[in-house]
């Protein structure tokens, strides 16, 4: 049920494209994502990453999807959508639960990317060959009432890419517990410049699961690539 729920293939369009991969710790796992277009032009993209693992977080999962895709057909900017779902979490007052989220809207015709981050390791652009964190984090949504988020706007050039993953993929170690580290993570990005968002993902998952050498994750891995294409 919940690959179901999950993108069922990457999107592609001459102005954009968008590919995303899911690695549950368990059966079943506490990160969420999805994009889609929305009947304004834009495409929206967000993950979520449910505090704790297995069934329980699977289900909160379900409520912040459900909670957010009320949310967006509203038409309010990421830092809204943010607000408004750490409000309505914060209201069910599910003890111990809450969960990082990153919300974007992405305009192919302008290629502006905006996007609002409660909690979420920060989304990571690829320009040319060098790579850089975009934005700032902010409380997890459902933690805090009445938190605020701030709206982060970037335009894109042709053949950058976007990385937004769930802190299983940035955290992923070695059987020596060495992290895989920022200059590595610029070397396997340059070899992806002139490849589809799909095959950027299969370079940088490959590489850092060859990087773990057999060293199993300890939490859900969830990425989310949007590239722009040439």
């Amino acid at each position: 049920i919940q690959f179901f729920l999950l993108p069922a293939e990457e999107f592609r369009r001459e102005s954009v494209e968008i590919a995303f991969r899911f690695i549950p710790f368990s059966d079943v796992g506490g990160d969420f994502a999805d994009f889609f277009p929305l009947p304004n032009g834009l495409i929206c993209i967000y993950l979520v990453d449910v505090v704790g693992k297995g069934l329980p977080a699977a289900m909160y999962g379900v409520l912040v999807m459900g909670t957010l895709r009320g949310i967006h057909k509203t038409g309010a900017s990421t830092a809204e959508v943010l607000a408004i779902l750490n409000e309505r979490l914060v209201e069910r007052g599910i003890a111990n639960r809450f969960c990082s989220t990153l919300y974007a809207l992405y305009n192919p015709a302008t290629r502006q990317l905006s996007f609002s981050n409660a909690g979420m390791p920060l989304p990571l652009l690829v320009s040319g060959t060098a790579c850089r964190q975009l934005g700032e984090g902010g409380f997890p949504s459902g933690m805090f009432r009445g938190a605020t988020y701030e709206r982060h706007v970037v335009l894109l050039d042709p053949g950058d890419c976007v990385l937004f993953a769930t802190d299983g993929l940035h955290e992923l170690r070695n059987m020596e517990r060495i992290e895989f580290s920022a200059s590595q993570m610029e070397e396997v990005w340059a070899q992806c410049r002139h490849k589809s968002a799909t095959e950027s993902l299969d370079i940088v998952f490959d590489r850092q699961l060859a990087f773990s050498d057999g060293n199993a994750p300890h939490d859900d891995i969830t990425a989310v690539v949007l590239k722009v294409p040439y």
